[in-house]
């Protein structure tokens, strides 16, 4: 072979292999890889170590499989021409239903109780209004306030005085008990504004509530003198049922066998035994259908007022008490099962005499917690202690928040709401201030000086019902002839009396349709989309992939510390064994070409000849060539006599 063609295959063996040029599969595959842009099946090759190049298989076959089955869905999906229809009917599970007399005790169970109450506020009335005789207003006033009071000693209209003002005189009130006018101390609140307004018209009356060194006072007025008696008389009733076991308050109030007349759910006829007790502060008795006590929800599978609960209750207005409460009829409001039903708050009121219909929607909400929103999952959170034996709500935090507010300025709990641990509720035997500290604290949290709205927080999920109410009269002229009758006859144990129309109320609640409305709150950025973002960043401007992605942390952050740790440890290996290494005597130097000084060093650099002609340095001594031993070129046998059998014909 000539020479140049020899260089030239010596060269084209040297240099990478071409694909096609290839002599083997193997040699094949290899150049592949290390020329593709496919990065797992160039780091496959270049990886050392086993197991890398194992973890780089697996990498890549994955990424393989995940290409295959996204394509093969993204084929099959495109070609599908087919249409379907998925139908779905579900069950709704059917709320909790509280309902309530809205007088809340028989008259005649608790008469002797707010016998001298009810006394104090008819001649306060008459006193006032003059309504049970009939005389000119001006011949009223210019009888004696006292001659309703000779011969007795009002004991709670001392305790909290009644009071009228005048129109001409803002800074005086008549007291009721005295008739005498007496200049009012301390701050006028009146309960539609925060500054006292008076009309020409009309006398403004109201209470006024002191501590107990009376020395601050606070009078609170109303425009309507109804609406004083009734928030005077409240008072008074709380402090006297207060005091009253919750045993015989029970007894007191109606059972459930009295309030419910008949009961209908989905078609199935019901009674008191599928009714839960709970029984409210200021509502007394209140019966829960559908409670979840028993761990059974009932569920309704169609929508309408068949498919509902209907029921008929039993008002009984002969055993209401008229300076509690002035209309007739009951409450109810629907909640979730484990919700506390807040009847005072948002219950909504039937009529005597009426057929309510109450059609359902339900709407399901779902909000996200922090970092999107300042909602709260179940309350755990929020540092007010839960005092209702229910799931968490605002509602709950609010009035939890003020209770406890309540037992720490005023040291007794408010009445109208459930007791926390170790305290009591107000009555003036022990706490006989407690008026005076619980409208100041009210006037705080309405103002949110406590702080309440400020901690307490929304839930992240609820439900509502939306209620769309219609009214019918009921019973009819027609049918009143033989409903009543046959309604008397049922209830003859439990009801010794005919009843009437404005005794009795129906009531029927039911879902309008079984579409249920959720509302989710979803983040716009998502784990997901942000990951999707930037790999399109990365694959628009870098052509760079998971896989890159990988590649990358594994060269610049594995690779690239190893490097760094591997250098440490062999510096490290190093120090120490020279410093455990004995020291070792130094050597002379040995002459060096810088040393000639014959050499100039700005010179050219010497070729051999004249690096011949130098001199030699000073004391260096020119190595010399010993003469040889001639005595090794000497040949000498290897056997000193020779052998017989080796020896020639005619030697000695």
């Amino acid at each position: 072979m000539a020479p140049g063609e020899k260089i030239k295959a010596k060269i084209k063996k040297n240099l990478p292999v071409t694909g096609p040029q290839a002599p083997t599969i193997k040699e094949l595959m290899r150049w592949y890889c290390l020329n593709t842009n496919t990065h797992g099946c160039r780091r496959i090759v270049v990886s050392r170590g086993r197991l890398r190049r194992l973890l780089w298989i697996v990498f890549t076959l994955t990424a393989v499989a995940l290409i295959f089955w996204q394509c093969a869905l993204l084929v099959f999906s495109f070609y599908t021409i087919s249409v379907s229809i998925k139908v779905h009917f579900q069950k709704l599970d059917f709320p909790a239903v509280t309902i309530c007399n809205i007088n809340p005790y028989k008259y005649s169970a608790v008469r002797h109780l707010l016998a001298d109450l009810e006394q104090e506020t008819r001649e306060a009335l008459k006193s006032l209004y003059g309504f049970s005789e009939i005389k000119a207003r001006r011949r009223r006033e210019a009888e004696s306030w006292s001659s309703a009071w000779d011969g007795t000693r009002p004991k709670f209209l001392r305790l909290v005085p009644l009071l009228v003002f005048d129109h001409e005189e803002k800074d005086k009130a008549r007291d009721f008990v005295t008739g005498r006018k007496r200049k009012v101390s301390g701050s006028i609140i009146h309960k539609a504004s925060k500054v006292m307004q008076v009309q020409e018209s009309k006398q403004v009356v109201g209470f006024q509530l002191c501590a107990n060194d009376t020395s601050s006072c606070a009078t609170y007025t109303f425009s309507s003198g109804v609406n004083a008696i009734q928030e005077w008389y409240k008072l008074h009733y709380m402090n006297i049922m207060a005091q009253v076991p919750l045993e015989k308050k029970i007894n007191m109030s109606y059972s459930a066998e009295e309030l419910l007349v008949t009961c209908f759910f989905d078609g199935v006829s019901c009674d008191a035994r599928n009714f839960t007790l709970f029984h409210h502060p200021m509502h007394g008795n209140c019966y829960t259908f559908n409670s979840g006590d028993n761990a059974t929800i009932l569920s309704t599978s169609m929508g309408g007022s068949e498919y509902g609960l209907q029921v008929i209750l039993y008002i009984n207005e002969e055993e209401y008490n008229p300076f509690l409460v002035s209309s007739t009829g009951a409450k109810v409001i629907i909640h979730q099962q484990d919700e506390y039903p807040f009847i005072e708050d948002v219950g909504t009121e039937i009529e005597t005499a009426m057929a309510t219909s109450m059609g359902m929607h339900l709407t399901e909400s779902f909000k996200l917690s922090e970092p999107y929103s300042q909602c709260t999952e179940d309350g755990s959170d929020v540092p007010v202690r839960n005092i209702y034996k229910a799931a968490y709500s605002l509602q709950i935090c609010l009035h939890s928040c003020f209770q406890e507010k309540m037992v720490e300025k005023c040291g007794c709990a408010q009445y109208s709401q459930p007791l926390p641990p170790a305290a009591n509720y107000c009555n003036y035997q022990q706490h006989p201030n407690w008026m005076y500290c619980y409208y100041q604290l009210y006037q705080a949290f309405v103002q949110e000086e406590l702080g309440c709205q400020s901690v307490c927080r929304e839930a992240c999920s609820f439900k509502e019902w939306t209620l769309t109410t219609s009214l019918a009269q009921w019973p009819s002229v027609v049918s009143e002839k033989w409903l009543l009758p046959v309604l008397t006859w049922d209830q003859s144990r439990q009801i010794n009396k005919k009843l009437n129309k404005t005794d009795l109320a129906k009531l029927l609640i039911f879902y309008k349709d079984l579409n249920q409305r959720s509302i989710m709150e979803n983040p716009a950025n998502s784990i997901e989309m942000l990951l999707s973002n930037f790999g399109g960043q990365l694959g628009l401007w870098m052509s760079c992939s998971v896989v890159c992605v990988i590649e990358i942390i594994e060269v610049f952050f594995i690779d690239f510390f190893s490097i760094i740790t591997r250098r440490q440890w062999q510096k490290a290996k190093e120090w120490w064994a020279l410093r455990k290494a004995p020291p070792c005597p130094e050597a002379p130097p040995s002459p060096r070409g810088q040393d000639n000084p014959a050499l100039n060093m700005d010179d050219d650099l010497p070729t051999f000849t004249s690096a011949l002609r130098l001199p030699p340095a000073l004391g260096a001594q020119v190595p010399g060539t010993p003469p040889p031993r001639y005595n090794t070129l000497r040949l000498e046998r290897a056997f000193s006599t020779q052998l017989s059998d080796t020896q020639l014909p005619g030697e000695p």
